[in-house]
């Protein structure tokens, strides 16, 4: 943390676009304005010292979720869930786009920072949309109502590797102390996720480059879930990647083939591999790539 639409299975390629970071220097009024009214309004998010603003990686999952948002259409969530919320930028943004498309979508959110939960409300009720917001460590106040029911889940998690005494902190250092390889709380997530996951669940995470988001993805696969990167950007401080997990029938089936497994180990590899070179040959910020 810097202090495809309908994409088929197999398939890859990129685009650069960045959304919504550039829609204040869009120049294109219509564009502009259809942008920003599917979105947070950076104006009316709410703030406190103690609470991790929208940045880099907040902006990034927001333009992913804008990416794949005729897929979410598509998808008519039942329930939509946040962990961390923070400002409450991402939940919001999240209800506005899906807005009248979704109208029997419930959303919630959680945040261990009470003060995160007091500018979530603030944020979401400046906007005039509604969500369920919970004072929770990771979701434990709502695993057992909301287990197997959440359609969508948002993450944008404490990925900063730092000393592990730092994870946990109160105030805003909490929003982003990862521990080891800023991987602590992530590790605890993912399991929490799976027990959160309907059977046609889909998980947004923000990665970063020294999580080993390949790690990351191979875990979740032995749970039973796709992925496919949905944005990558790079900054001067971070390599960030928006990855996009679903339950996938044919992997569950084919667990146990270690050949298969193997394939797609060396696939996860080829594809980081050439995501690096993508990064060092061209100036763009923004990529759109698939795993199968």
């Amino acid at each position: 943390m810097s202090m495809d639409h309908n994409v088929e299975v197999g398939s890859s390629y990129a685009v650069s676009s960045t959304v919504t970071k550039d829609v204040e220097g869009c120049r294109n009024p219509q564009v502009r304005s259809k942008i920003s009214s599917r979105i947070a309004q950076i104006r009316l998010v709410s703030g406190h010292p103690e609470v991790y603003e929208p940045c880099d990686d907040s902006f990034a999952l927001v333009d992913a979720l804008l990416a794949d948002r005729a897929n979410l259409i598509d998808h008519q969530p039942n329930m939509c869930l946040e962990i961390g919320s923070g400002s409450g930028y991402v939940i919001t943004s999240l209800a506005i786009m899906l807005g009248s498309e979704c109208p029997g979508t419930h959303y919630f959110a959680t945040d261990i920072n009470p003060h995160a939960v007091e500018v979530t409300c603030k944020t979401l009720n400046s906007h005039g949309v509604h969500a369920e917001v919970v004072c929770s460590n990771i979701a434990s106040g709502l695993q057992s109502r909301l287990a197997g029911m959440v359609d969508v889940i948002v993450v944008n998690p404490p990925y900063v590797p730092t000393p592990e005494e730092e994870v946990g902190s109160e105030g805003i250092t909490a929003a982003w102390a990862g521990g080891e390889n800023g991987r602590t709380v992530i590790d605890r997530i993912l399991p929490v996720v799976d027990m959160l996951l309907s059977s046609r669940g889909w998980l947004y995470m923000v990665t970063l480059a020294a999580n080993n988001p390949l790690q990351i993805c191979q875990v979740m696969r032995e749970k039973g879930y796709a992925s496919r990167i949905v944005v990558q950007r790079s900054t001067e401080e971070e390599s960030l990647r928006i990855i996009k997990f679903w339950r996938d029938a044919d992997i569950e089936s084919h667990d146990s083939n270690k050949v298969k497994s193997l394939s797609g180990s060396e696939s996860w590899l080829l594809q980081l591999s050439r995501m690096s070179l993508w990064r060092s040959s061209s100036s763009s910020n923004n990529r759109v790539n698939e795993f199968s």
